[in-house]
């Protein structure tokens, strides 16, 4: 019996041999090699650099569900008013203190000169003095990365890794997103984050900022614009942004999370949360796609598009005038601006208003703009300033619809409206409330109707009002043409408006 026994066990392990020869002898003769065997056992045991990626991964590998598109919200009830009326002059009752402008002092950087002086030595036991002339410098060598471009006059670079580089977006469906996910997670990525983070940081970039650089990025990367799309869905991630992709039909959708609405945007809910297809800002649906619900662990912030700061780009500074009459008198004023900050604020999406009435002025710009008015207004009574600065933003732009000069509606940050010819009730609302915080301090409101767009001032003056809170505010409409401060346009003096917009103090 033990002999059979001993007799079965070496007829087993020559089975056993004979049928991994066997195996290996297949897997040879369809094309791969013993190597190649080698090394797909080693890559299915390898660990990711993230510990975050190997929970991920199985979301990504678990069953998605199908999400359907809600239309974006159209920041406005009913159309614009085409055409403006104008006011008949209205002489104002000179009440308030007297002006006193406090115009801030530019903080200019300058670079210190180094002025080179010649190295004196002196020989031993000679009095005689050696001039020696130093080396002129080498001009810096700029190093040039993997992928270099433009970003807003700034050149940037950066250095992507073989793995990144070979991470594809193959089969086209839910296993493809897993497999491009695999590779980069598997890659030297960790470069391309930090590099990321500096250049975020030495612009001084906003999350919009930051979106348009992953995006601009990912497109130097790769030729095809869902592999684009992925890697910069991975950036995101791992910037703790809480960014989902999705799926339709066959192709990647990018969805940024946001606390506020982004209007004129597509979206999905995911729980309580609504994801934004940016990248259809204006365009339309996407329709129906598949997506997951979980978040990449621990990336759960949203995309905030409010612009505290203005990023610190290339400067490209260009001249332009802006006039008006007043009491016969022609008033001017010249100013500088960077026209990069005006290319960078040219793609905004339609954000919430507080994100445009509470974003700054170029700091030249504004103190340019307050020089020339304080020579107009300096010891006048606060009304009279007031008025002289409504008047200013009313007759210095044409008015015209955003959907006739844009195609589209955009609420223009107060820098833009100072440089485009022409402007809508919204975009002289935004400047308005602007110059009037910074200039005198006023408390100042957006007030919000169905169609149209008016400030009011926390002040204490006759005229038609509005009630804030507990608050009066006295109405000042820059879009009413020879309106002064307390003149309601007539259409919108019975109505009650639809919201306020609190200006914030600096």
């Amino acid at each position: 019996m033990q002999q059979n026994k001993d007799g079965a066990q070496k007829l087993f392990k020559q089975f056993g041999l004979f049928s991994l020869t066997l195996i290996l002898s297949s897997s040879l003769l369809s094309g791969g090699s013993f190597e190649d065997f080698k090394r797909s056992q080693a890559d299915s045991f390898k660990k990711y650099k993230d510990e975050r990626d190997v929970a991920f991964n199985k979301f990504l590998k678990a069953q998605w569900k199908a999400y359907s598109a809600k239309k974006g919200v159209d920041i406005y009830e009913e159309p614009k008013p085409v055409k403006i009326p104008k006011a008949k002059p209205k002489k104002i009752k000179k009440v308030g203190p007297k002006v006193n402008i406090k115009v801030p002092k530019t903080k200019i950087t300058k670079k210190p000169v180094i002025k080179e002086k010649p190295i004196v030595k002196q020989k031993e036991k000679l009095e005689e003095k050696i001039v020696i002339t130093p080396k002129p410098k080498e001009p810096v060598k700029i190093v040039k990365k993997d992928i270099n471009f433009d970003f807003f006059g700034t050149a940037l670079g950066f250095n992507i890794s073989k793995g990144v580089k070979s991470a594809n977006f193959y089969p086209r469906n839910q296993e493809g997103i897993a497999n491009y996910f695999d590779t980069v997670a598997s890659s030297e990525y960790t470069e391309l984050i930090e590099e990321v983070q500096k250049v975020k940081e030495d612009l001084k970039l906003n999350d919009w900022g930051v979106y348009l650089l992953v995006l601009e990025l990912s497109k130097h990367v790769y030729d095809i614009d869902d592999n684009s799309k992925l890697l910069s869905w991975f950036i995101f991630n791992k910037l703790g942004y809480a960014v989902k992709v999705g799926l339709a039909k066959k192709h990647v959708v990018l969805l940024h999370y946001s606390d506020k609405i982004i209007y004129s945007t597509p979206n999905y809910s995911f729980s309580k949360n609504k994801f934004y297809v940016v990248s259809n800002y204006a365009k339309g649906s996407v329709g129906r796609l598949y997506s997951y619900e979980q978040n990449y662990p621990g990336s759960d912030k949203p995309l905030d598009l409010s612009l505290k700061n203005l990023p610190e780009f290339a400067q490209n500074i260009k001249s332009k005038k802006l006039g008006f009459k007043e009491a016969g008198k022609d008033f001017t004023v010249s100013f500088n601006y960077n026209q990069n900050i005006i290319d960078f604020m040219g793609t905004y999406p339609q954000a919430d208003y507080d994100t445009f009435f509470n974003a700054p002025l170029q700091e030249e710009t504004y103190k340019q703009l307050a020089e020339a008015i304080k020579k107009h207004v300096d010891g006048k009574k606060m009304s009279e300033a007031l008025n002289f600065v409504l008047h200013f933003v009313q007759k210095s732009f044409k008015y015209q619809m955003d959907n006739q000069q844009f195609g589209r509606e955009k609420v223009m940050f107060a820098q833009e409206t100072l440089y485009y010819d022409k402007s809508d009730c919204e975009d002289r609302a935004v400047l308005f409330s602007y110059l009037i915080k910074e200039l005198f301090g006023v408390g100042v409101v957006g007030v919000k109707y169905k169609d149209h767009m008016a400030t009011a001032l926390y002040i204490p003056m006759d005229g038609d009002s509005v009630k804030a809170g507990s608050k009066r505010f006295v109405i000042a409409d820059p879009t009413y043409i020879n309106s002064s401060v307390g003149q309601s346009m007539p259409k919108y003096k019975p109505k009650k408006p639809e919201s306020f917009i609190v200006v914030k103090n600096n």
